[in-house]
């Protein structure tokens, strides 16, 4: 038994003395082996062999995805029978720009791990001979191919082998410093004409993300050599990216896969098509708004929604109907069950058009469009047939024809059936006025409405039709409000023509916006329009009245009813451009401003100053009344220039997507959003949607203070 033992350390002795094996081959430019992380390798057992590549100075070979142009490294394995190899374990890349180019690949000294399977048949005490043929590209200025034949002696040992002293630490570590995937969770989405590659991780919270980079392992998805810009969120990041030439029209791709290196660490990112999380957007924590929308649920969101729709009947957008909605219940306010029917039936109008606006919301964002709260007012075929209806409605009241006569309590039983339907309508048309406004409470509401299921959303929209409905509505059922109303007489026929000329004044406005959206261009054919359109009006009075003396004049009406319409076709049929209309499209103050972008907004703060947001739309009569208010004056103007503070407009006016993304980051649906950034850093300063000069100078002079 003695001699048994003897000769079995003899034997391990022997195998140990004769460990791995292998002669490096040298090229013109590179040096390449195959060295292996353990001394042996038992049968049925698993060590890892590593390409070694020492590369001149000054030259570089290549990873997977070689970027735009080289080729990378392939090893062609040949093995004994029932051995098999793996797959490279590929390290961290690294940028090589040659030129116009952007290639990836390696330099000075690299690894590329493979594992080896030895089978259950290998026997102890043999030699295995691992042979592979090697092809890579290395380059400089110019590139050489490069083959060599290369081959490594493993010895199979009996049990698991203790690691080589001269590799085994370093190819531990070559595997350690590979890229993982750390929990990553990755979104890509397509925005206008970039890629947004979004990456959150508990890992990732308070990285470095100075010189974070994306390398996909797919070569023809992003254009290598167009910068990749970087926003930092609270718990990751979104890179842009720039799509590969050609394909900037493209849908973003299903699945986007590579490896993300932060501070110098590569994760492996498999980012599949999808909205960007909250958490990697932002150039820094989200505002408090932010998190206390995200925060509201349900209850708290429908209840900021009614608050929100209350005020919304103080803002600017609804004075123009504010005078309808008193004449309406004036006519009838000493006959308390028509009142009480006329409020019913403006309920009824606002909740459906709430409801359908929402509806229509919710479907253009859930085909992939970037949209918010006045949406509709961002295409100009709309906003022309919204003038056009303001028009319309101005006439009416001018007494060129008649609709829904019982408005203004004309009192027959067929007025009384049309004062229902006036009522209906005039509660959808303040709804369609409102639209371009966003009141407080508002704006949290609809931000974490558009976050949410359809019949949360709707819940949240049915809430804000019913505070904004509510005053008139339960006027009508208050009687000592109804008593101290003046009753119905000749004064109401003047006052209803007093009232055509807010409508007039609203359809004006919409012109100018639809000037600001389109150019001047459109101009021309709405103002032919609405000829057409008072025509058609003038020949429906004729009509009214001569029904009503008992004649049928059928011609008058058929052309009447043409005219109407091809005043509608005329401004509803292809012609209108979004990118036609003029790069500056906000007006306002004379405080010198640029225009919103991250980038712009990231060098101001890299440069320590604080920095002014104002996410505006010509078509947003807040930002209007606010631009007259708090910006046009004299000491909002001496706070920008003393202070040294950045201004920003992100013109919401037409569509753009970057923009509705920053405000759904900030929770909100809609603008105006005004955001201070301070020289110090930090999370931004959200100020109330209704600015004066003396709000605007505060908060600059806190957000400039040291």
């Amino acid at each position: 038994m003695t001699r048994f033992f003897a000769i079995a350390l003899a034997a391990l002795a022997l195998v140990a003395g004769f460990p791995a094996v292998a002669q490096a081959v040298k090229t013109p430019h590179v040096t390449v082996q195959l060295v292996s992380q353990a001394v042996g390798i038992s049968p049925g057992g698993e060590t890892y062999v590593a390409l070694v590549q020492d590369i001149q100075p000054g030259w570089h070979t290549y990873w997977r995805n070689s970027g735009d142009s080289g080729a990378a490294t392939e090893i062609k394995w040949t093995l004994p029978s029932g051995w098999r190899a793996g797959d490279i374990i590929w390290a961290t890349p690294t940028r090589q720009p040659t030129g116009p180019l952007m290639n990836y690949g390696y330099h000075d000294r690299v690894l590329l791990p493979v594992a080896i399977t030895a089978p259950l048949s290998a026997r102890p005490g043999q030699r295995i001979s691992l042979k592979a043929h090697v092809s890579l590209l290395v380059c400089a200025d110019v590139c050489v191919p490069q083959d060599a034949d290369i081959a490594l002696d493993l010895p199979v040992t009996a049990a698991p082998s203790a690691v080589t002293p001269a590799w085994g630490d370093k190819i531990t570590q070559a595997l350690a410093t590979s890229p993982k995937s750390g929990d990553l969770v990755g979104v890509v989405m397509k925005d206008a004409s970039t890629l947004k590659l979004a990456a959150t991780s508990p890992a990732l919270k308070g990285a470095d993300f100075a010189d974070a980079y994306f390398y996909p392992y797919a070569g023809d998805v992003i254009d290598h050599a167009k910068p990749q810009l970087i926003e930092r969120g609270p718990e990751g990041l979104t890179l842009t990216l720039s799509p590969t030439p050609g394909a900037e029209s493209k849908a973003a791709p299903e699945l986007l896969a590579g490896v993300l290196v932060v501070s110098g660490k590569g994760y492996e990112l498999s980012a599949k098509a999808g909205i960007l999380p909250l958490a990697a957007r932002g150039l820094g924590p989200p505002p408090v708004e932010t998190v206390n929308a995200a925060g509201l649920g349900l209850i708290g969101a429908v209840a900021f929604a009614f608050l929100g729709g209350l005020i919304l009947n103080l803002m600017p957008c609804v004075f123009p109907v504010l005078a309808l909605k008193a004449a309406s219940l004036a006519s009838h306010a000493h006959e308390r069950r028509k009142a009480q029917a006329q409020g019913l039936a403006f309920l009824a109008g606002v909740l459906a058009t709430f409801l359908a606006l929402a509806g229509t919301l919710i479907a253009v964002r859930a085909g992939g469009s970037a949209v918010g709260w006045g949406f509709q007012l961002q295409s100009p075929p709309v906003v022309a047939c919204l003038a056009l209806l303001m028009l319309a409605v101005a006439l009416n009241l001018s007494g060129l024809f008649e609709i829904g006569g019982s408005l203004q309590g004309l009192g027959s039983q067929a007025a009384s059936r049309g004062g229902l339907v006036g009522a209906f309508f005039t509660g959808a048309l303040a709804v369609v006025v409102a639209a371009p406004c966003t009141a407080p409470f508002m704006a949290p509401a609809l931000g974490w409405a558009l976050t949410q299921s359809t019949p949360a959303a709707l819940a949240v929209f049915l809430g804000l039709g019913l505070g904004f409905a509510a005053p008139f509505t339960l006027a009508a059922f208050v009687p000592a409000l109804l008593s101290k109303l003046p009753r119905p007489g000749p004064w109401m026929e003047g006052f209803r023509k007093l009232l055509a000329f807010p409508m007039y004044g609203a359809a004006a406005w919409l012109a100018w916006v639809l000037v600001i959206g389109s150019g001047s261009d459109a101009l021309a054919r709405l103002f032919a329009a609405a000829i057409v359109l008072a025509l058609a009006a003038w020949i429906m009075g004729i009509v009214q009245r001569r029904h009503l003396a008992g004649g049928r004049p059928i011609i008058l009406t058929v052309l009447g009813v043409f005219l109407l319409v091809a005043s509608i076709m005329a401004v509803i049929v292809p012609g209108y451009s979004l990118a036609g209309g003029p790069e500056s499209l906000t007006q306002g103050s004379d405080i010198p401003y640029q225009a919103y972008s991250r980038e712009r907004l990231a060098e101001a703060q890299a440069a320590g100053k604080p920095v002014f947001v104002n996410y505006t739309a010509a078509w947003c009569v807040t930002c209007q009344v606010n631009e007259k208010v708090a910006f046009s004056t004299q000491q909002a103007a001496e706070a920008f220039d003393r202070t040294g503070t950045v201004y920003l407009k992100a013109d919401w006016t037409r569509r753009d997507a970057e923009i509705a993304a920053e405000l759904a980051d900030h929770g909100r649906a809609g603008v105006p959003l005004y955001l201070v950034y301070s020289a110090r850093g930090g999370e931004p300063k959200v100020l109330p949607q209704l600015l004066t000069g003396p709000i605007v100078a505060r908060a600059l002079e806190a957000a400039a203070a040291r």
